[in-house]
């Protein structure tokens, strides 16, 4: 028997693998590494980095929502870019999401992404 305890959004894109879109541990909520996939679709998105981390905050929000929270909630990012000379782009798209006290974070380059998306972002939040 599992002791996690699932959250799959109805708003966010499908998972592109075995993998639930958020998991609860007691008070904190685990969401898994967005892309930026468009949910109607289930492409990526064409845009630059700027786009591509509105689109992955997007699906994090649904996933966030859908679990009862919001994104002021959010206590922990993880970013991953593919390159980081997209690092200005991607912040200035970061900065619109939060307000302070912002979230921790931490930002690194990574040789690949899934379906070439230029970044991920993953979060932890609290209830």
């Amino acid at each position: 028997m599992s002791t996690r305890q699932h959250v799959a959004s109805a708003r966010g894109p499908a998972a592109i693998g075995p993998y639930s879109h958020a998991v609860w541990a007691g008070d904190l909520l685990y969401c898994s590494g967005q892309t930026p996939i468009n949910p109607a679709t289930g492409k990526l998105i064409d845009g630059d980095v700027h786009a591509q981390t509105m689109r992955a905050f997007d699906n994090l929000q649904a996933v966030v929502e859908d679990a009862g929270l919001t994104m002021g909630h959010v206590i922990k990012c993880n970013v991953y870019l593919t390159d980081m000379a997209d690092f200005p782009e991607m912040n200035r798209a970061y900065a619109t999401r939060f307000a302070q006290p912002f979230p921790a974070r931490t930002t690194v380059a990574v040789a690949g992404l899934p379906l070439g998306a230029r970044v991920e972002i993953e979060l932890v939040a609290k209830r």
